[in-house]
This record gives C-alpha cells, structure tokens and sequence, in this order.
C-alpha cells in the first residue's frame, strides 16, 4: 500500500535555503505527511516567509511547521524525537553520521544527501575549452559552496598544463563582489566562519605542497570574499 509515512523532519542548509526547502517539503505534502522544518540557523528567513505564504494558500495549520535554531539542539530534538517518523538531511557528512545514531531509537526512515569532494575526469581527447568551462562552473557556482561541487579535476597528462592554464583564466575572468551588481558572477561565502575555514585549506594546501596558480587569499577587507583559486601538482 502507499500511504503517507507520516511526520517528517525536514533539516534544511544554508547553501540553497529557498530550494532544498521546497524540494523537502513538496513531496512530502504531496504524498499526505506533515512536516518540521528545520532551516539553517544563518538562512531561515526564506522558510518563514514559505511557511507564511503556505498559510495564505489555505494550508490546515500544523500541516507544515518551521522551527528555528541551532542544529546541535533542534536539529537534535527532531532526530531523536518519538512522534517523528523521518528525516531528510542536507549537510555534512559528520552531522549526517550523528543523525543517522540518534535516528535509532524508533527505527526512522532517514534519508541523506551529504558532501563529497567530487572529480571531473578529463581525458586528453576532450574538447578542451568545453571540459575547462564545466570544471570551472562545477567548483566556482555559488562559490563553491555546493555539497557536488566538483572541487577535484583528474587530467589526464598530455593536456593537464593547458587544462590548469584554461582553468586558471576562467578563474582570473570571475568578477568577485555584491552578488546583487549584474556584473558579479561570485558573491561571498555565508560567514565568517566559513572564510576562514575556506582560507585554512587554502593553507593546508600550500603547506601540503601545492601550487597556487591563481587566487589563494581574501579579497578586499570588507565581506566574507575570497579569491576564485586553482591549485596544480596536487597529491591526493
């Protein structure tokens, strides 16, 4: 029989806050549960604004509910409460892990969809020009902060220097600022924090070995921007 699973505990990033909401929450409605949502604590304004409008649009209140705060202590609540019957999660693998412990405890269903540090493979019998474009565009959208970005490109040897060159120019090329200007084609990451963790592996990086063909530090001193970088003669 299909039949609704029931209450869903929908716990939403803070990368695509609007989106991944809405792909949570439309099947699940569709298919008869109820939801908790669960928004980012750096992004939730975009799930209250929903909620309110899912309201206007005649929703029965309690159908969808948003709950905001700190991942570690609503997000936890919900993992573990009884009267949840799933969880949907976008994140990291390492909160990804804790939820799928605390989801034990009454058999939820849990569905995941965590980073990955995904590779472009390109072989040296490519057209070039199309295989840099769609490397660069995998890691540098949204800057970078996409759980499939395509932060890794294997090369093949023939063409691996005109590949770096190629993606070293698409990077140079981004326009870095307000990512409301038309002009802009990279805004900032979420936060402080997330700048720093950025820059840290950018250090991890050249400690490591690695050679910073272009970018590899902040940019300006106002807003959580850093450089589009390409890194070349990288171990694994």
């Amino acid at each position: 029989m299909r039949e609704p699973v029931g209450v869903v505990a929908a716990i939403v990033p803070w990368n695509f806050p609007l989106m991944i909401g809405m792909w949570k929450i439309a099947p699940a409605l569709a298919c008869g549960c109820t939801l908790v949502v669960k928004p980012a604590e750096l992004t939730p304004l975009s799930m209250l604004r929903v909620a309110e409008l899912f309201l206007e649009a005649g929703l029965p209140p309690g159908a969808l509910n948003v709950v905001c705060g700190k991942g570690s202590v609503v997000g936890e609540a919900l993992v573990r409460h009884s009267g949840v019957d799933k969880v949907t999660f976008t994140g990291s693998p390492r909160v990804g892990r804790g939820i799928l412990q605390g989801a034990a405890g009454n058999f939820k269903k849990v569905t995941l969809e965590l980073g990955g540090k995904s590779a472009n493979v390109i072989f040296a019998d490519a057209n070039l020009d199309r295989a840099a474009r769609s490397a660069a565009s995998g890691i540098f959208f949204n800057a970078g902060q996409v759980c499939s970005a395509g932060s890794r490109v294997l090369v093949q040897r023939p063409v691996y220097d005109e590949v770096v060159q190629r993606l070293a120019e698409r990077a140079r090329a981004i326009r870095v600022g307000d990512p409301t200007a038309p002009q802009t084609t990279m805004g900032p990451v979420i936060s402080s924090g997330q700048m720093k963790t950025v820059l840290d592996y950018i250090e991890v990086g050249k400690a490591e070995g690695a050679s910073a063909v272009t970018g590899g530090a902040r940019f300006g001193d106002i807003g959580y921007f850093v450089e589009p970088t390409v890194f070349a003669n990288v171990e694994h």
